[in-house]
């Protein structure tokens, strides 16, 4: 069989570099994740998580920069945020909006859904997308689930029954997958031929693991570590005209050194012709147009089969 259990999440046969295509015929789509979750365990935020000094810098300080440095690079980005922050945060909220960004969603407290029941965490999920379409006067069309600093596997947070969940209540696309370094699709159910498209994430691209690691405070941030991996995949992923997903957080990145690496490499990323920094919202429209789930999806082997007196 073509698939790996806990691994790949849709047909080990990608899209091909050769077959890629994105508007106006750009060369490549750059996605900026910022996240916005300041949970450090796996029950999602605390009022501890929210007393930190570096999350207030964040939230101000530090999202103002973000957003200056957008805007002067013409750089559109999404802002995965937990419901209960956008709801403490709305004027921030409406700041992000009014800059062209875009806000999705990052579950109700940014919790791992593995610490709920399936009731729980449907309930969980229609609960924070009320929240968000409240505050931001839209509903998300993307679902985030990234990793914290205490996962150890660096996969984010989803259940088995995750991507079904979040099928089922419209969203559009998964903003965090392992599977494939440009979108696919993530087979929510087999029976049925449904998936959701699902947006690349590496944790090599994220500041959690370079800039808070193993905890704040111990003087082993790895800032040009992450600026170097940007750099590199930025140009591997230009060279086959891929997509390249970067992640960060204002309330690491934002501090002056570690903002003039971030602020260095986007300014190079840009000025390379045909970059496409488009939102997630934006790229995932754009799939879904030009490689739908039907054809995409992938349920048939194309390159294994089973057979009577198979050992698999």
């Amino acid at each position: 069989m073509p698939w790996k259990d806990n691994y790949t999440t849709s047909n080990e046969v990608a899209v091909s570099d050769y077959n890629v295509r994105w508007p106006g015929d750009r060369q490549m789509a750059m996605l900026v994740t910022v996240n916005l979750n300041p949970a450090a365990k796996p029950s999602g935020i605390t009022e501890k998580d929210l007393a930190y000094p570096t999350w207030h810098f964040g939230m101000n300080e530090g999202l103002d920069a973000f957003l200056d440095l957008f805007s002067d690079l013409g750089i559109k980005a999404t802002f995965a945020v937990p419901a209960v922050i956008a709801d403490s945060y709305a004027a921030r909220m409406e700041t992000i909006l009014d800059h062209g960004h875009e806000i999705a969603a990052q579950g109700l407290f940014g919790e791992d859904p593995a610490t709920l029941s399936p009731e729980q965490e449907a309930e969980h999920i229609q609960s924070a997308t009320d929240i968000i379409t409240r505050i931001t006067g839209r509903r998300p069309e993307g679902w985030y689930a990234l990793s914290r600093p205490d996962d150890l596997f660096a996969t984010g947070s989803v259940t088995d029954r995750t991507i079904g969940l979040l099928k089922a209540a419209g969203y559009r696309y998964f903003g965090n997958g392992l599977a494939d370094d440009a979108p696919y699709w993530w087979v929510s159910d087999f029976d049925k031929a449904e998936g959701l498209l699902t947006l690349p994430y590496y944790y090599h691209f994220d500041d959690t693991y370079f800039l808070m690691f193993p905890r704040e405070g111990t003087g082993l941030e790895r800032p040009e570590a992450l600026k170097r991996n940007w750099h590199a995949e930025f140009r591997a992923q230009y060279r086959r005209e891929r997509c390249f997903n970067m992640c960060v957080s204002p309330a690491l990145s934002g501090w002056s050194h570690r903002f003039e690496n971030m602020a260095e490499f986007l300014t190079d990323a840009m000025s390379h012709p045909g970059v496409w920094a488009a939102t997630g919202a934006e790229v995932a429209a754009h799939w879904r147009k030009h490689y739908p789930e039907g054809p995409e999806l992938g349920l048939e082997a194309p390159i294994w089969q089973d057979y009577a007196d198979s050992l698999s």
